[in-house]
């Protein structure tokens, strides 16, 4: 039996150090990459187990705009999908005052046994506004490359 879930955003805040730029004073992509599977496994441990879960893909990452030393950004995610056994997050960057993602993308996790071998979760998410059924939408399309 399938346990419904509705869709729910969690945030995570960070501020842009200099440990964090690139050769050219911007946000390294490395570092973003690393904290949007964080702000995406955040969302995936609000409905299963952290010690179940494993990154399996980061479905893009696209870049509007560059990220500056002294930005405060923020990480917007929400599981939008849950098949047999995996669980896909859409992560959103914004800095405080931005009025368009900086960054997006989806991040694809699975459920697993104390072997990391597949198991099922029985979850299912149920989208509820236009936006979250568009994204779940975009996520099973991902399932389907």
């Amino acid at each position: 039996m399938l346990q419904k879930k509705e869709i729910q955003s969690f945030t995570t805040y960070r501020l842009v150090k200099s440990e964090d730029l690139n050769h050219h004073g911007t946000l390294f992509a490395g570092r973003t990459a690393e904290w949007f599977v964080e702000s995406g496994f955040v969302a995936a441990s609000s409905i299963i187990s952290p010690k179940n879960i494993i990154c399996l893909k980061i479905h893009g990452m696209h870049f509007s705009k560059s990220v500056k030393l002294g930005d405060t950004i923020f990480f917007t995610s929400k599981i939008v999908y849950c098949g047999k056994t995996s669980i896909i997050a859409h992560v959103s960057v914004c800095t405080i005052n931005c009025d368009k993602n900086l960054v997006e993308g989806f991040i694809t996790f699975v459920h697993v046994d104390e072997d990391t071998k597949p198991i099922p979760h029985g979850l299912e998410m149920t989208a509820t506004t236009e936006i979250d059924k568009q994204l779940q939408l975009q996520a099973v399309n991902l399932k389907n490359k």
